[in-house]
């Protein structure tokens, strides 16, 4: 097992930590959005994951990863990555950059993706994420997986609290006909 990969995740997991938990949530507690500082904390947490791949591909940084040399493992891994970021893409366009970053909260925002899943950009980033593993099958993609899914719900939770905060029993009645990811039936 490569030691420094598991020592990056466990830095990147308290790193997400410290930002999701402590820092953007005070200050979505005590200044009803994320200052610019958090933001680019935020950026950081996600764009640390997404690189930390290079620690078991063959690939170098900053070249980007390739998919498998396998046309069905190709082909699946296309349609994964495709199928992420068209969802990214459309929630995050419904939803808009200022809400994105929790300047805009006047509306809760429950049509569109949002009347499936709570969290459309976390199961269309995992989709993305998941045809780049599928692509390197090992250990390190299954525990690379599993770091965003935590770093993933860190913020979620963090999110959750402040749109409680904000929307007070409509969230709560949102979360009740919603999952905050998908229905398990």
């Amino acid at each position: 097992m490569n030691v420094g990969f598991l020592v990056a995740s466990l830095f990147l997991l308290l790193f997400s930590f410290i930002v999701f938990r402590i820092i953007v949530r005070h200050d979505y507690l005590r200044k009803d959005k994320v200052s610019f500082i958090s933001l680019l904390l935020e950026i950081a947490v996600f764009g640390l994951h997404a690189n930390s791949i290079y620690f078991f591909i063959p690939e170098k940084w900053p070249e980007l990863p390739s998919l498998s040399k396998n046309p069905l493992i190709y082909y699946i891994s296309l349609f994964f990555i495709i199928s992420g970021l068209i969802i990214v893409f459309i929630s995050m366009a419904s939803l808009g950059y200022f809400r994105t970053m929790g300047l805009k909260v006047n509306e809760l925002k429950t049509n569109g993706l949002y009347k499936f899943t709570r969290n459309p950009q976390i199961i269309g980033y995992t989709l993305f994420l998941m045809g780049f593993a599928l692509s390197y099958p090992s250990l390190y993609s299954l525990l690379w997986l599993i770091t965003y899914g935590i770093i993933a719900h860190l913020m979620v939770l963090t999110e959750e609290e402040f749109l409680q905060k904000i929307y007070g029993k409509k969230y709560q009645d949102y979360c009740k006909r919603v999952p905050r990811y998908f229905r398990i039936k």
